[in-house]
């Protein structure tokens, strides 16, 4: 593990592999850490540059993000101190709401996309509500809770008790403070299925087929706004496919990989 010094709060990364192509950097989502990633860093720094961040207020980073625009400006000025001009940039849930947001924002930083197991539509006042409420919950009643109510929503039944076992733990060991703050922040987020069709670097979107917090037809929805997008289904996957299925992930992000440019 690395620290990097950012305004206000350190960033915990690792950043392995041989600096020889484009680098891949991996955003990982709500409740958890780098570590989700532990498959594709195994898998693909056996090629490329592989960095892989805990985001703030998540795994060992501190502090909590003020709002969502922090997200993607702690992923740029990391990218910044580490002398990447531009990266393929993976994301889950959050964090490919993240990833879409860096697009949006910093689009000549993104060489590439996969997005998986997101929705690229803001929260309605309803969801909203439910979002700040949630905030407050994990506040008053820690981690525990929600991590035993959502752990067979994150995977499905039939994972693999490794997996499950790295997910639960995962949820439990996250700080509630920082992902109350991330909740508040993801309430406000803008929907970005308008700006869908301005992306114009290869895109592929993964989902998993049994996902019921962001379901097929979030991801089609993604997939059929970006120009030239590949979607994939992940049978049998639920809202985690790089982890229940880490060898059909893997080969999806692989296609876009081959898809962007060596330099």
């Amino acid at each position: 593990m690395r620290t990097i010094a950012l305004d206000r709060t350190v960033l915990a990364y690792e950043d392995v592999g041989p600096d020889r192509c484009t680098p891949l950097l991996l955003v990982h989502g709500h409740p958890f850490d780098r570590s989700m990633w532990a498959p594709q860093l195994r898998h693909f720094s056996a090629d490329r540059r592989v960095i892989v961040p805990d985001l703030r207020g998540y795994g060992a980073s501190g502090g909590a993000v003020p709002d969502w625009s922090a997200f993607v400006d702690d992923l740029a000025a990391l990218l910044d101190g580490l002398r990447v001009p531009r990266a393929v940039v993976a994301g889950l849930s959050m964090g490919g709401q993240i990833a879409l947001e860096l697009w949006a924002r910093h689009p000549d930083r993104v060489a590439g996309l996969l997005i998986a197991d997101t929705t690229a539509a803001g929260e309605s006042g309803e969801s909203r509500v439910a979002r700040i409420a949630q905030a407050q919950r994990l506040l008053r009643e820690g981690m525990d809770p929600y991590a035993v109510e959502n752990l067979y929503l994150m995977v499905s039944p039939d994972a693999p008790p490794d997996v499950a076992r790295h997910v639960l733990a995962m949820m439990r060991s996250t700080d509630p403070a920082g992902a109350a703050a991330a909740q508040r922040a993801r309430a406000d987020r803008p929907d970005r299925r308008a700006s869908l069709a301005a992306v114009t670097v290869p895109t592929v979107v993964v989902v998993g087929s049994e996902d019921s917090f962001t379901p097929v037809a979030d991801a089609r929805v993604i997939a059929d706004g970006v120009p030239d997008a590949e979607l994939v289904v992940v049978d049998g996957a639920a809202h985690m496919p790089n982890l229940e299925r880490p060898d059909a992930f893997n080969a999806a992000l692989q296609r876009l990989l081959d898809r962007v440019p060596t330099h």
